[in-house]
């Protein structure tokens, strides 16, 4: 986040009045969140938790809180200094990260299926025409928030308590990766398979909406994959 734009809530970030701190800790970790989804935290690189505060323009406890949430959820580490930062990418956590999505996302959308339509279809062809301009327009960032928003509207659909959450966790690890790796390769190389998506709601049928899913999963790691240092066979097959 340091060095990059502030996150669009942070301007909002006010202490309310009541209930107070508890729903300003779920403000602020909401900002984090979008900060991480959309690549302004930078793996590898450290801030600190006064300098996030100041950001943030909120007190520094509400930012400790929030960071130890996602601390929690492997989306960032406190180090021993104190400092916060995404951790650094390796070959295996990012193997384990595309076998974990690829054994979650398409069971979501396997079971989102019966409760989606051609309604959610037209509303996800929506979003998928401004994912086609982002990516026409390099803008890597609204890329990002697009592609997950994409995604997370059919996940949410299962209505699933225990699969949903572990889901977002993996995005959130992945995501500033994600941004890197788009830095250096650009936008014009990303291959996904959202038509495919799309037609697959707009139809109900389950099964193709679980291998569009996983195709884009697939295509998706496989470019990280080459952004990773000595990196070997694709940690997707």
């Amino acid at each position: 986040m340091a060095g990059q734009s502030r996150p669009q809530q942070a301007k909002d970030l006010q202490d309310p009045p009541a209930p107070g701190r508890h729903s300003l800790r779920d403000t602020v970790e909401e900002a984090l969140r979008e900060a991480l989804l959309t690549g302004r935290f930078v793996p590898g690189r450290a801030v600190t938790l006064r300098g996030l505060a100041q950001e943030l323009k909120v007190s520094p406890m509400p930012v400790r809180e929030a960071v130890r949430a996602m601390a929690a959820g492997h989306a960032l580490e406190i180090r021993a200094n104190g400092r916060i930062q995404v951790p650094t990418m390796t070959p295996p956590r990012l193997a384990e990260i595309v076998k974990a999505r690829l054994l979650l996302e398409p069971e979501l959308a396997q079971a989102a299926a019966a409760r989606l339509g051609p309604r959610d279809a037209a509303r996800l062809a929506a979003i998928d025409d401004r994912i086609d301009a982002s990516l026409d327009g390099g803008d890597a960032e609204t890329y990002m928030r697009l592609n997950h928003s994409f995604h997370f509207m059919i996940y949410r659909a299962a209505g699933s308590q225990v699969l949903l959450p572990l889901v977002e966790s993996l995005w959130l690890q992945f995501a500033p990766f994600m941004r890197t790796v788009y830095g250096r390769v650009g936008t014009f190389a990303l291959v996904d398979h959202h038509k495919e998506a799309i037609e697959a709601v707009r139809t109900r049928d389950a099964a193709a909406l679980r291998e569009a899913v996983a195709a884009d999963i697939r295509c998706g790691m496989d470019l990280l994959d080459t952004g990773l240092p000595d990196a070997g066979p694709s940690v997707a097959e």
